[in-house]
């Protein structure tokens, strides 16, 4: 098949445009002859790369994009000068179908995680023979779920037959497929495309992303197909993210999924997940995002991901062997059935065996599930440090040398050491021990101001509870401060049993004031039942005739003799609502309002502030 050279010269700069490169290069399509691409169908000679697309809400890779290579060392290399060269010599769909099967081929051996975009051409996807299901037959052959593979059609030619078009999308989808257009905004029909196939992805051309942080119509542009995405049920991708600028940008529109050499450059061997330095980019992005301040997030097994290579049960034990051998700081390896973990391989105990007379032989062509761990500590992605601690302490203590692997769902999410476990425990205790009241165990101050302002970035509703003992100063006067922080104590602990540890957040703020963030359904039940349990326990602290009389006499700071009423509870509790507060001193300032209403009532007393946050500095 012939091409006019405007359209091979628009091919070119357009194939050389996915891979990123921005630069159009000089090609011979005659270079390469029919032997050598013969060569390469008979001996697969390609390469596939893997380049992660990114969710950028929840942190973690969606899937990955496989691009192609050529034989390295040779004119071929470039998919450019392939693609170019295939269609000149008549074998494009060979070649396209070639290198399909050697990316399916590398996305199950090397385990990879969610979604794989196979690059499609429409001219391959409408070519006569094209629906005989070889694509389909090589991913159940793999073991792959056709529902995890997307058809990203990439257009190098102007698309006339829709009706044609929508028939091959129809007849991919029911094998279970997913449909994506590759740059949209670019090239001759991307959004007729769109409208006629309905994908459920789209890629927007990394024109649109680059340099959009100032460039107010490339943002608007971004808003829009966003919009028009939400609108018709389609998820959009933005290509070409490079800077820590262009990803803050993209935040703001709401896009769900980004993909660029910011997060990874494409890799034979990618990194099963995103290295902490783009994780904490990414949270860092989602709190200036929202726009409250910064949220401090719980840290948790998932947090401890560490980027290693992943083993399917079924690859050979030298395989393994080699690979701890080109990786010397690699020292377990993660054996996986699909995305399902059935066992942890150590250097130590691998090399230990080898090391005996014949082993080498005797195993090296086995299948590694003979040298695995097959009960690895398996840890859910949620859980908490504290709990991973408590896991490791009571496991085998094999586990604290060869870690543990993070799961979700029961599906893989990547590896943890165990030595990262002890490291953030002891940050954490350390900076814990900073900001804790040593009387109660309670968070001060600072832990409480940035739990407001989270809950305040997350749109959170709660109740802000003011908790502050009546006529205290008195008492630790006239009976001693041993006292005092006895009965400081007791409050914490009738604090500890009303109130959810779970949802409820509870703050020693200084002296005798509490402050208890309620998230808890039933706040008001447990406030009630707090005061009730004080009022019975504050008792002890007082003689019966102190407390039949409902106080006792005692000279205050001036000497002179007053009546003390019995020592009570106030609690004053005010609303947190969505958009009502913008930040944690409004939140701290209105709780101590509803706190001195509080304190003007009799005894053990609530009060809770009914008004709305914009008339909380009105008087009462």
């Amino acid at each position: 098949m012939e091409m006019s050279s405007s359209n091979l010269s628009f091919q070119l700069r357009r194939q050389n445009y996915i891979l990123g490169r921005g630069i159009p290069l000089p090609v011979d399509a005659g270079l390469a002859s029919a032997t050598q691409l013969r060569e390469i169908t008979e001996h697969r000679l390609l390469t596939p790369l893997f380049q992660p697309i990114v969710d950028l809400k929840q942190g973690r890779i969606f899937g990955f994009e496989g691009l192609i290579r050529g034989p390295s060392g040779s004119p071929l290399h470039s998919p450019v000068q392939l693609f170019s060269a295939a269609e000149a010599n008549g074998v494009r769909q060979e070649i396209e179908y070639l290198a399909r099967e050697v990316t399916l081929e590398h996305f199950r051996q090397m385990n990879l995680c969610g979604r794989l975009f196979l690059n499609v051409s429409p001219e391959c996807l409408l070519a006569p023979g094209s629906r005989s299901g070889r694509t389909l037959e090589a991913i159940r052959d793999l073991g792959i779920d056709p529902a995890r593979v997307v058809i990203e059609l990439t257009e190098n030619q102007p698309t006339f037959d829709f009706d044609l078009m929508r028939d091959a999308v129809r007849h991919y989808r029911s094998m279970g497929f997913s449909i994506a257009i590759d740059d949209l905004g670019q090239g001759f029909s991307s959004l007729r495309l769109w409208s006629e196939l309905r994908p459920e992805f789209v890629k927007i051309d990394r024109h649109f992303v680059q340099g959009v942080e100032s460039d107010a119509v490339k943002r608007q542009f971004l808003h829009s197909i966003q919009e028009i995405a939400r609108g018709v049920g389609c998820t959009v991708i933005a290509e070409g993210v490079e800077t820590r600028a262009e990803l803050a940008a993209i935040a703001t529109t709401g896009i769900a999924l980004g993909q660029g050499y910011w997060f990874a450059r494409p890799s034979a061997i990618p990194a099963p997940s995103l290295s902490e330095a783009v994780l904490a980019e990414l949270r860092e992005g989602g709190e200036v995002r929202r726009g409250h301040g910064r949220t401090r997030k719980v840290p948790t097994a998932a947090s401890l991901i560490r980027e290693v290579p992943t083993v399917p049960y079924d690859a050979t034990t030298e395989f393994v062997y080699a690979l701890f051998e080109s990786q010397p700081d690699l020292q377990c390896l993660p054996v996986l059935n699909g995305r399902q973990p059935v066992g942890l391989i150590s250097r130590v105990a691998l090399i230990d065996r080898f090391a005996r007379p014949y082993r080498r032989e005797l195993y090296g062509k086995k299948s590694c599930a003979v040298v695995m761990d097959a009960q690895p500590l398996l840890v859910e992605a949620g859980t908490s440090l504290q709990d991973l601690s408590f896991l490791l302490a009571e496991a085998d203590p094999r586990h604290l040398s060869d870690g543990f692997i993070v799961v979700e769902d029961g599906k893989y999410r990547g590896y943890g050491s165990s030595h990262d476990v002890v490291r953030d425990i002891t940050r954490l205790q350390i900076e814990a021990a900073r900001h804790t009241n040593p009387l109660t165990g309670f968070p001060g101050n600072q832990p409480l101001n940035e739990r407001i302002e989270a809950k305040l970035a997350d749109d959170e509703e709660f109740f802000a509870c003011y908790c502050d003992l009546d006529h205290f100063k008195p008492f630790n006067d006239v009976f001693g401060y041993s006292r005092g922080d006895e009965m400081i104590r007791v409050l914490a602990d009738a604090l500890r049993a009303h109130c959810d540890p779970r949802v409820d957040f509870m703050a020693h703020i200084g002296g005798d004031d509490f402050m208890v963030l309620f998230a808890s359904p039933d706040w008001e039940t447990r406030c009630r039942r707090l005061l009730d349990e004080f009022g019975m326990v504050a008792q002890r602290f007082f003689p019966a005739e102190d407390m039949a009389r409902g106080g006792y006499v005692a000279e205050n700071r001036q000497g002179v003799r007053e009546f003390v009423p019995i020592v009570s509870l106030s609690l004053g509790v005010v609303h947190v609502e969505s958009g009502g507060f913008s930040a944690y001193h409004q939140v701290s300032a209105a709780a101590a309002v509803a706190k001195k209403e509080a304190k003007k009532l009799a005894g053990n007393s609530l009060f809770v502030e009914r008004r709305k946050a914009p008339d909380l500095a009105s008087p009462s």
